[in-house]
C-alpha cells in the first residue's frame, strides 16, 4: 500500500483567491484513484478527472456542492445529464447531487492515442432553464503492455554493410498515453548492434538498430536478438519480439528514397481503390541488386486495412473507408529494400479531409408533449439539441419547421433551439399538431434530417354550453301522469373532458305563488324536462319556464333557453245544465197555450262544458217525450220549439227529456227533464201537475235531520225558527204589495245565475239565493229560487201550491218571451 499526493486549486472568480488544497489518495497496485475538478463560478463549467475502469456506482463528484445548488433545486428542476455520446458512462443521484459511474470506461476504446481524454455533458435543469457544463477528465491506468505486430522480424544483412547502418525496427504499439505508453526499447545483445531511439512529433517512440561493427558471415551467418519495448507505467510492462538476422554476401549500396517525407490529402469519402500517392526509391547498384521492392513498416492495425502499397511500382492505394470523425491523418514508414536486403527508410503522412457525410441528429431535450390553449406567444414548448459529427461549415446546422404553424424555432445558447408558440392557440380549432422538424447543414450537397412530434392542446374552460335555440316550445296533454317526460333539451360545449360535461337545472322561479320546481323537473345529466305533478286546463293552460346549462369548468360557464310548455285540453268534463234546473222538491212547468202556432219557443235547454275547443262544442237532442211528434229540440243552441199546432186532443202534461252531449273523444253527456203544460188556463195547469210525483222521501229524510238537529242544538233550532219566521213575515208583507198589481203570469224560461259572465272555457261558479215559503203544514212548504221580480216563472210542488222562480238577469233567449204578460207576485202567493 502506498500513498499518492496531489496539489490542486480551487479558483473562486469572486475575491480572485486561489486556495491550495492536497489530496492523498492511497491505491494497491494495478488500481488508484483520482479526482480532480476545477470550478469555474463565471463561466458555469466543473471539471472532473477519473480514471479509467472505474467499477458502477463509484462516486465521481458531488455536483450540487461544486455548483453552489440546493438538493432541492436538482430535484424540483428535474436535473437530468444531457450527454453528447450515445453511450452514458455517467449517471446523476438527483437526490444526493453526485455524479457515479454508470458503466466501465475504457480509455483506450473511448479516445484511442488522444490525450487529454475527456467527454462533455450538461447538466440540464427546468423551470427556470439553466445549462451547467461538466467535462469529465479519464486518466489512463496502466493496464496495457507494448505489443509488437509481429512475433518475429526477419532482416538480411549483407556482410559488407558498413559500420553505423541504420536499420528501421518495427514499432511496438502501447494503447496507453502518457507515463503508462511506450516509454524505451531495449535490445539483447548489443555484440554487433546498438540500439538508438527516437520520437516523432506526435511523442510515440521508436527504435533503430545501427551496425556497430562488420559481420563477417563465415564466422556467423546468423544473429538473433531480443528486442524488448517497456511502457512508464508502475510496476512497468512490457513486450518483446524476436529479430532474426541473416548475413548476406556483399551489397554494397541500399535503395534511397527520393524524398525523406511524402504529403498526400484524401476525402474521407475516397472509394475503395483511389490511388493516394506514388513513391519510389532508386539503388546505385545494377543488376540484380539494384532491384527495388516497396513495403509498410510498423503499421497500425487501424492503417493496415485501410492503406496498400504496390511492392513493384510503390503506388499507395485505398483499401478501407475512412472517416475523419475518427481519425485526421495516418503517419505511414516506408521501406525499400533491394534483393540483398539493404533498406531505405522514409515516411508518408495522409491527411484526411472532411466530407460532409454526417447528416444532423435530432434530439429532443426537453419536451412534454403538451401545452396549454391559452399559452401567450413566446412560450416554451420545447428544448431540441442538434448535433452533427462534421466539421466546418459541413457541421454548422440550421433548424425549422417543415409546415406552417403556430410556431416557431429559435436560437438558444450552444447547439440549443427552442420550439416556441408564435400565435394564440385555439385547441376548439386545432386540438393537436404533427410538428415535423427539419435540420440541415451548410456542407455542399446539404445534408438533412427530419423528425415528427406530436403536440396536444390541453383544453381550457373559454367556451360556454350554448342550446341549439333560444326558445323551445312543447305541449302536455292535461291529466297527465306525474313523472312523463315532456321534451329532452341538447346544448353543446366545444370544450373537452370536465369542461364539456353538461349539467342542466331550473332556473328558480314562481308559478302563482309556488317554486317551479314542484311543476317541472330536470334530470342534470341527459336535460329531459319531467312533469312532477298532473295539470288541469282548466286551471292552468301554459308554463313559461328557464333552463340553464352549465359545463363543469372551474369556474364554470352557462347560458339559459326558455321552454314554452302549453296544456293541452282533454274531454274531462262533461256539460253542466244551467237550465232547466232540477229539483227534487218541487216541478218546473213550461206552459205552451193551446193555441201555439208551429215553431212555438217553449224552452231553451241552456247547458256549458268548462273544456275548450272541440271538446266544448255541444249539441242537443231530445231522447225521450211523451209526444215526439209535438217537440223537437235545436241541435246547436238547444231550443224546443212545437213541430206543429197543439190540438185540444194533445195531453195536459209533457215530459221531455233532453241529452246534452260535447263534441270530445269520447264524448260526455248529460241529461235534463223539462215538464210542458199545454193548457190555456192556469187552474187547468194545477189540476193536472199536482198528479205528479212527490218525492216523499226526501220531505221525510229532510224532517228527519231537522228534528235530529233540533234534538243536537235545540237552541240554534229555536234560534233559526225565529229567523225564518221573521223573514216570512217580512216577505209576506211585501207579497201583499204585488197582489193588487192582480195580472196574468205567463211562464217565463229560466237562466241559472251569472250565465252571461260565464266564459267558454272557464269552470262556472254556482251562486243562488233561496227563499223559504212554509204553511201551516210542513209537507206543502216549498223553496224558492229568489229572483228580480220583473222575471219568474211557476213551480208547482205535489200539494197544488205555487212558488215563483225569478231569473237573477233581465236576458230572454228569445224575442217571443217579450210579448207575454208576467204574473203579479202577490196574486200568485195569495192562490
Amino acid at each position: 500500500m502506498t500513498e499518492f499526493c496531489l496539489d490542486y486549486y480551487i479558483c473562486r472568480m469572486q475575491d480572485n483567491k486561489g486556495l491550495q488544497f492536497r489530496r492523498c489518495v492511497k491505491w494497491q497496485a494495478g488500481f488508484s484513484i483520482f479526482l480532480l475538478f476545477v470550478l469555474n463560478t463565471v463561466t458555469g463549467q466543473i471539471r472532473y478527472s477519473i480514471p479509467e475502469e472505474m467499477r458502477p456506482g463509484l462516486f465521481v463528484g458531488d455536483v450540487a456542492k461544486d455548483l453552489g445548488l440546493d438538493v432541492k433545486r436538482l430535484v424540483s428542476g428535474r436535473a437530468r445529464l444531457v450527454i453528447d455520446d450515445s453511450r452514458q458512462y455517467i449517471e446523476l443521484n438527483r437526490n444526493k447531487g453526485h455524479l457515479v459511474v454508470k458503466e466501465r470506461i475504457d480509455r483506450e476504446q473511448l479516445c484511442g492515442q488522444k490525450s487529454p481524454c475527456s467527454f462533455g455533458l450538461e447538466i440540464l435543469l427546468e423551470t427556470p432553464l439553466e445549462f451547467f457544463s461538466i467535462t469529465i477528465e479519464i486518466q489512463d491506468i496502466n493496464d496495457h503492455a507494448p505489443v509488437f505486430s509481429k512475433k518475429e522480424i526477419i532482416l538480411e544483412i549483407g556482410e559488407s554493410t558498413p559500420v553505423g547502418t541504420i536499420f528501421l525496427l518495427d514499432t511496438a504499439t502501447d494503447p496507453d498515453v502518457g507515463l503508462n505508453s511506450l516509454q524505451s526499447y531495449s535490445l539483447k545483445p548489443t555484440d554487433n548492434f546498438a540500439l538508438k531511439q527516437h520520437s516523432r512529433s506526435d511523442g510515440s517512440k521508436y527504435a533503430e538498430m545501427v551496425l556497430q561493427s562488420v559481420l563477417d558471415r563465415e564466422k556467423q551467418s546468423a544473429h538473433s536478438l531480443i528486442l524488448t519495448a517497456i511502457d512508464g507505467g508502475d510496476p512497468p510492462r512490457s513486450g518483446t519480439v524476436k529479430i532474426v538476422i541473416t548475413v548476406l554476401d556483399a551489397n554494397d549500396n541500399a535503395p534511397i528514397f527520393t524524398e525523406t517525407l511524402y504529403k498526400s490529402t484524401v476525402a474521407e469519402n475516397a472509394v475503395k481503390g483511389t490511388l493516394i500517392t506514388k513513391v519510389s526509391a532508386s539503388d546505385a547498384d545494377e543488376g540484380y541488386n539494384g532491384n527495388v521492392t516497396y513495403s509498410f513498416t510498423h503499421m497500425g492495425e487501424d492503417a493496415a486495412h485501410l492503406f496498400q502499397i504496390n511492392a513493384a511500382t510503390g503506388d499507395v492505394t485505398l483499401t478501407g473507408n475512412l472517416d475523419y470523425e475518427t481519425v485526421q491523418q495516418y503517419e505511414l514508414n516506408l521501406q525499400a529494400k533491394d534483393p540483398w536486403g539493404l533498406t531505405g527508410a522514409s515516411k508518408l503522412v495522409v491527411d484526411v479531409v472532411d466530407a460532409n457525410d454526417n447528416s444532423p441528429f435530432i434530439t429532443m431535450t426537453s419536451f412534454s408533449g403538451k401545452i396549454q390553449e391559452d399559452s401567450p406567444p413566446g412560450t416554451v414548448v420545447a428544448l431540441i439539441s442538434i448535433q452533427d459529427l462534421d466539421s466546418g461549415k459541413n457541421g454548422q446546422v440550421r433548424l425549422g419547421l417543415e409546415q406552417s404553424t403556430p410556431f416557431t424555432i429559435k436560437p438558444s445558447p450552444r447547439k440549443y433551439y427552442t420550439l416556441v408558440t408564435d400565435a394564440p392557440l385555439d385547441r376548439e380549432k386545432a386540438s393537436s399538431f404533427n410538428l415535423t422538424l427539419v435540420a440541415s447543414d451548410e456542407g455542399s450537397p446539404s445534408l438533412f434530417s427530419k423528425r415528427t412530434i406530436s403536440l396536444d392542446i390541453t383544453d381550457i374552460n373559454d367556451n360556454a354550453p350554448a342550446f341549439s335555440q333560444r326558445e323551445y316550445k312543447t305541449y302536455i296533454f292535461e291529466n297527465n301522469s306525474p313523472g312523463v317526460s315532456l321534451l329532452t333539451l341538447q346544448a353543446t360545449d366545444p370544450d373537452s373532458g370536465q369542461n364539456a360535461r353538461i349539467a342542466y337545472y331550473l332556473v328558480d322561479t314562481d308559478v302563482n305563488g309556488s317554486p317551479i320546481s314542484t311543476y317541472f323537473s330536470i334530470n342534470a345529466d341527459n336535460g329531459i324536462i319531467h312533469a312532477v305533478r298532473s295539470f288541469d286546463y282548466e286551471q292552468m293552460k301554459a308554463f313559461k319556464i328557464h333552463v340553464r346549462a352549465q359545463d363543469g369548468g372551474s369556474p364554470p360557464l352557462g347560458s339559459n333557453a326558455t321552454v314554452l310548455i302549453n296544456v293541452q285540453d282533454q274531454n274531462d268534463n262533461a256539460p253542466q245544465v244551467l237550465y232547466p234546473v232540477q229539483s227534487g222538491a218541487s216541478v218546473v212547468a213550461e206552459i205552451v197555450p193551446r193555441s201555439a202556432d208551429v215553431g212555438y219557443l217553449v224552452t231553451k235547454v241552456v247547458a256549458v262544458d268548462v273544456d275548450s275547443g272541440q271538446n266544448a262544442w255541444l249539441s242537443y237532442k231530445l231522447q225521450k217525450a211523451t209526444d215526439r211528434a209535438l217537440f223537437e229540440v235545436g241541435v246547436q243552441n238547444g231550443e224546443i220549439r212545437t213541430v206543429r199546432q197543439v190540438t185540444d186532443k194533445d195531453a195536459v202534461k209533457q215530459r221531455l227529456t233532453v241529452v246534452v252531449e260535447d263534441n270530445g273523444q269520447p264524448s260526455r253527456s248529460a241529461t235534463v227533464n223539462v215538464n210542458v203544460a199545454v193548457a190555456d188556463s192556469f187552474p187547468e195547469v194545477l189540476s193536472e201537475f199536482t198528479d205528479f210525483t212527490h218525492d216523499k222521501d226526501y220531505n221525510d229524510n229532510l224532517t228527519f235531520y231537522l228534528v235530529l238537529a233540533l234534538a243536537v242544538v235545540s237552541f240554534l233550532f229555536i234560534v233559526s225558527i225565529i229567523a225564518i219566521l221573521s223573514v216570512k213575515c217580512y216577505r209576506w208583507r211585501r207579497e201583499r204589495m204585488f197582489y193588487k198589481s192582480g195580472a196574468n203570469l205567463p211562464v217565463i224560461p229560466y237562466y241559472p245565475p251569472l250565465y252571461a259572465d260565464v266564459g267558454g272555457t272557464g269552470t262556472l261558479q254556482h251562486v243562488y239565493n233561496y227563499e223559504v215559503c212554509r204553511t201551516t203544514d210542513s209537507r206543502k212548504s216549498d223553496l224558492k229560487y229568489d229572483r228580480p221580480c220583473s222575471e219568474s216563472i211557476i213551480s208547482l210542488d205535489s200539494s197544488g201550491a205555487q212558488t215563483l222562480t225569478h231569473s237573477q238577469r233581465g236576458k230572454l233567449i228569445s224575442d217571443e218571451f217579450d210579448d207575454q204578460v208576467r204574473f203579479n207576485l202577490t196574486n200568485l202567493c195569495s192562490i
